[in-house]
């Protein structure tokens, strides 16, 4: 199959003839995909779409049973572009619903023009801090995490080990904010260091003379798509101290970073998702991924196909009639589908209550590098900000 990976601003249209549909339901489900395709930083939205198409293709080319058209929009990592591109994607294709989004400032700049037209967006990836609180919204539905959890699960995880000198370094942007918001939550005490680079930035030189000079035993890191690669590859190139333990969120320790697996053999990361957890979804997921793109899905991949499954229950509660949009995001609640990640259940604000899960970067028998689950860290876990989310 064509993976299309240089194709920005593509449209595919999945068409299934011959259905029998109810009475006023939709002749077809309108979904708008918005990603970042090109770029340094589209990894993860290469992924994301992957995963959403497999799962399409797995339900026939439909969703709930109708014939689905999905238009995939590269967001050109540019908010500005992908306001030009939800504007389009809304108004022109009039769209039932958005999905896509990796970076969480992407998804703040397009949300307020999908809510006010009352468009469903249901994020296979970024979930800010300020729409899982106070800024909650009906129209909206996390298909991942907010953003805090995996951050909130290293916490824990390096508190529970008992490292003295911590650091941390993320992406001076909204999800970067939430990861280390989330990180010192759990690690219940101040970092030694607190570094934020900018977003995009692949020249680590200054952050790491810091992370010398700061004499750390424990490094915990975020830096999305092309960042990390490129960290990694500095921070090993500058003889950083080996006993150094490091740890970043399991999004990040995808195949893009396990090709320089030598690099961070040993390395912890934190997620709710891992290829080996032991349900039959998942099991049948990773082995549909493999024989479509013949590598190992990432985490990104799992959201999207389960935001895929997501929509395609919520179509098939409503019988097609998606343009009743209280009754779809009715139905997107209940969030009746089987996940990849085991059970899957909606909070008050929308996000998903879900385990946070440790895996391990790990040589396998063949060479080649991947992530072995080893321990729950958090179980059923709930965002810190669903209290302030006065949604009825």
């Amino acid at each position: 199959m064509n993976r299309l990976s240089k194709v920005a601003g593509a449209v595919m249209m999945a068409m299934a003839v011959g259905a029998s549909l109810p009475a006023q339901a939709a002749d077809v489900v309108k979904v708008g995909f918005l990603t970042t395709l090109s770029g340094p930083a589209s990894a993860p939205g290469v992924d994301e779409r992957e995963g959403f198409m497999l799962a399409l293709k797995t339900l026939g080319n439909k969703l709930g049973g109708v014939p689905a058209e999905v238009i995939v929009v590269d967001d050109q990592f540019s908010p500005d572009a992908a306001k030009q591109g939800a504007d389009r994607l809304i108004k022109r294709e009039k769209v039932d619903i958005l999905s896509g989004f990796v970076y969480s400032n992407i998804l703040l700049a397009v949300a307020p023009a999908a809510f006010a037209s009352k468009t469903v967006v249901v994020s296979a990836n970024a979930g800010p801090a300020q729409l899982a609180g106070a800024g909650c919204n009906p129209y909206f539905f996390s298909a991942s995490y907010q953003n805090d959890a995996a951050h909130e699960a290293a916490g824990k995880l390096m508190a529970d080990k008992g490292y003295q000198r911590v650091a941390i370094i993320a992406p001076n942007y909204p999800a970067g904010k939430d990861a280390s918001a989330g990180f010192k939550r759990f690690l219940k005490k101040d970092p030694a260091v607190e570094l934020f680079p900018k977003l995009g930035q692949l020249d680590f030189a200054t952050e790491i003379a810091q992370l010398r000079a700061a004499n750390i035993d424990a490094l915990y890191f975020f830096l999305p798509g092309g960042m990390g690669v490129n960290f990694v590859k500095q921070y090993a190139a500058a003889g950083m101290d080996p006993k150094i333990v490091r740890v970043m969120p399991a999004y990040d320790a995808d195949q893009q970073m396990l090709s320089n697996g030598d690099l961070i053999a040993g390395v912890a990361n934190t997620g709710q998702w891992s290829s080996d957890l032991p349900n039959e979804q998942n099991r049948a997921f990773v082995a549909a991924y493999l024989k479509e793109y013949g590598r190992q899905p990432s985490m990104f991949a799992s959201q999207a196909y389960d935001a895929a499954m997501l929509i395609d229950s919520a179509v098939k509660a409503v019988g097609g009639k998606v343009e009743n949009r209280e009754a779809l995001i009715a139905a997107i609640k209940t969030a009746n589908f089987k996940s990849v990640r085991g059970g899957f259940r909606f909070a008050a604000n929308h996000f998903p209550i879900q385990n946070q899960y440790a895996r391990v970067v790990t040589k396998g028998a063949d060479g080649k590098y991947v992530n072995n689950m080893t321990q729950t860290v958090l179980t059923d876990h709930v965002d810190a900000y669903v209290g302030q989310c006065k949604m009825p």
